[in-house]
């Protein structure tokens, strides 16, 4: 898609990122409405959780603002003409270990601890309903291994299902699309395939 352009979220961006899970992430699953990918983001959100209903969008806002502007919230926007139409989660690895998502969907005895190697985690995307299937999500891949290599990272790493499943549990993204880009498998959780590119 020539039309497709890739940026990294700043904070001058935030207003992109806000419309986009207010307008364009979920409109056909409204269950995960407005989530503004908060789980995977931020250490004290398991804290959080236990003080305020987290589950409510307007309690997550808020934080989802303060963590764009703050630098925490890690990740890239993609656009077609100008609308934004897609997004990436891509973080340290080690900033993220006592996340909301990761303590629940990935953290394993071998893989919970820091690391003296330097990764750059991919923990979630979302695509417009009308724009999936088009290459969007490959197109943000392949940028933040782009960056995770020039950043001075040493590897990549994704968590997708082991076992295929809907639309919206595969936020993760396809095994499929980390096998094309030269992923390999590191180890696995019980849900979850653990996958490393040397960079």
């Amino acid at each position: 898609m020539d039309n497709l352009e890739i940026r990294k979220l700043t904070p001058e961006l935030l207003g992109d990122f806000l419309y986009f899970f207010e307008n364009v992430a979920h409109t056909d699953n409204k269950e995960w409405d407005r989530c503004y990918c908060t789980n995977y983001c931020a250490a004290h959100n398991n804290l959080v959780t236990k003080r305020k209903n987290f589950a409510d969008p307007d309690v997550r806002k808020p934080y989802a603002i303060e963590y764009v502007n703050s630098g925490l919230m890690q990740g890239y926007l993609a656009y077609i003409d100008g609308k934004v139409i897609g997004w990436c989660n891509a973080n340290n690895r080690n900033d993220c270990l006592h996340c909301f998502g990761w303590k629940n969907h990935i953290a394993t005895k071998e893989i919970n601890r820091k690391t003296k190697e330097k990764i750059k985690s991919v923990f979630c995307f979302a695509v417009a309903p009308e724009c999936r299937g088009w290459g969007v999500a490959q197109a943000l891949l392949e940028r933040a291994i782009e960056d995770a290599k020039q950043d001075g990272f040493e590897y990549v790493e994704a968590y997708p299902n082991k076992e295929e499943t809907d639309v919206y549990y595969n936020y993760v993204g396809p095994m499929g699309l980390y096998e094309k880009l030269g992923f390999e498998l590191f180890t696995e959780t019980k849900w979850r395939a653990v996958l490393r590119k040397k960079l």
